[in-house]
């Protein structure tokens, strides 16, 4: 029994090897929101209309692919548990799209816009269903791992720490090995970081299969319990705390979003960064997430516990808004202190990073104490379908601004001031008005306080209970 009861306990090693597949999945996802909006409007040069048209598209059928992928997990029974298989079968074809995002037909001498617009939209749809299975069942892990809010806590700093590493990767790399991200003459560039962007998830997919922490026993015979798709996305919809969490979140994967579309257009034509220069984008993106890295520990890990994670969340939306305002006043010799705006930028980032995955974490362990089984793929399933009008958002927000300043097809040589102020107001107006709403959205927030604290006392024992020798 102690060795049953060791091995549930946690440790820092333990909280390192579950980030294994964070590492994978974040390069994959972040180096893809950061390049490919830019990759086929600037160097592959499609119609912002048709990008804005597959873009939305794609988010439509994130809606319907992830809670299937999520309801499939959670129903799912296999000697190594309902997560792994997924993400044994899912990290090799990720790592392969991933490269293949990076070798439309422009590349291969077919310049015909349909048929690379054809391309585009069926490799981000085919993207998005093997991100989808691998990432979906890698997060679903966290809260059935790390139980106590102690654990998840110190759990989640690890993670988030090795988190914000990871996203510098996922903005570095490509500014190494690509002059200058908006020129076509840089094809060949893009397609080895897509090589090695492949390359990393492999060994990093290979490492969490190896020494990732495995699923608890006492929640192996949840399968059972685990409702239907329909039944699930019904049960998640009508969670009060759940409902009220989604649009919090809706506003920060909006920010998420559009900001690291926008940068290298906002670098290039508004800050003045040239050919050869693409390594300040790394330092702006850099230095927000070394900023973020520095205060997850010293200052968000012990607001969190001061504050709870509604009130700490609140605060880091206020402070990620008053840091955004700057970028609309920048131009171009403004680099350096674009840099220092984007060091402070990362305060906000942090407490965001790390207070989400908490909290949807509290809103699993209460719908555990309802239905009396763990769902988290159904929530996390349920949680992506409705993070995805974000994307919408995002690009019903880039498509007109680019149409009304007359950008419909990229052209570096006609930038009016309508183009120049159309993308400060995409990196700094839409973004705070986001932040704004999920302020607004989480002082009606109910899981917290008093409440939150007796959810979890009569889950703790519950989970004693199922620990129990029978």
């Amino acid at each position: 029994m102690k060795e049953k009861k060791s091995k549930q306990e946690y440790s820092f090693g333990k909280a390192f090897r579950y980030t294994f597949a964070q590492v994978a999945d974040i390069i994959a996802y972040q180096s893809f929101t950061f390049l490919i909006f830019t990759f086929y409007f600037a160097v592959v040069k499609i119609n912002i209309t048709l990008i804005s048209i597959a873009f939305i598209i794609w988010a439509f059928w994130n809606s319907i692919n992830d809670p299937l992928l999520g309801a499939l997990s959670d129903r799912t029974h296999t000697k190594w548990g309902r997560r792994f298989p997924y993400i044994m079968v899912s990290f090799i074809p990720l790592a392969v799209v991933c490269i293949l995002l990076y070798f439309p037909p422009v590349a291969f001498g077919v310049s015909d816009e349909i048929i690379n617009f054809v391309y585009f939209f069926i490799i981000i749809i085919v993207f998005e269903f093997f991100y989808t299975m691998f990432s979906i069942n890698q997060v679903s892990l966290f809260p059935e791992i790390f139980i106590s809010m102690e654990d998840r806590t110190k759990a989640n700093n690890i993670r988030q720490t090795i988190a914000i590493f990871a996203l510098i990767i996922a903005f570095v790399l490509p500014t190494l090995f690509i002059p200058d991200l908006s020129d076509e003459t840089y094809l060949p560039e893009y397609q080895t970081f897509g090589l090695l962007v492949g390359a990393i998830i492999v060994v990093f997919g290979v490492l969490f299969l190896i020494f990732s922490p495995r699923e608890r026993k006492e929640f192996q015979d949840n399968y059972q319990k685990a409702p239907k798709l329909i039944e699930s996305l019904k049960t998640c919809l009508t969670n009060k705390s759940f409902m009220w969490y989604i649009p919090a979140q809706i506003a920060n994967w909006f920010v998420y979003g559009i900001l690291p579309v926008i940068i290298p257009l906002y670098g290039k034509f508004v800050l003045g960064i040239g050919e050869g220069e693409s390594i300040w984008l790394s330092l702006l993106l850099g230095f927000a997430f070394i900023s973020a890295a520095l205060f997850v520990n010293i200052l968000w890990k012990p607001l969190i516990q001061k504050l709870g994670p509604r009130k700490a969340w609140m605060l880091s939306k206020a402070i990620w808004m008053a840091t955004l305002i700057p970028l609309l006043f920048l131009g171009e010799g403004m680099l350096i202190i674009a840099v220092i705006v984007f060091f402070f930028m990362g305060i906000g980032l942090a407490g965001s990073l790390l207070i989400v995955d908490i909290m949807l974490a509290d809103i699993i362990d209460e719908d555990e104490l309802k239905t009396g089984t763990r769902r988290e793929a159904s929530y996390f399933g349920a949680n992506a379908l409705l993070l995805r009008l974000a994307t919408v958002l995002v690009f019903l927000a880039i498509g007109p601004v680019f149409i009304i300043g007359s950008w419909e097809v990229y052209d570096p040589l006609n930038i009016t001031p309508e183009i120049i102020f159309g993308l400060k107001a995409l990196i700094a107006i839409f973004p705070s008005i986001a932040l704004v709403i999920g302020i607004l959205v989480l002082y009606k927030y109910p899981l917290h306080g008093e409440k939150l604290a007796q959810v979890k006392e009569q889950l703790n024992e519950i989970h004693a209970q199922k620990r129990a020798p029978k």
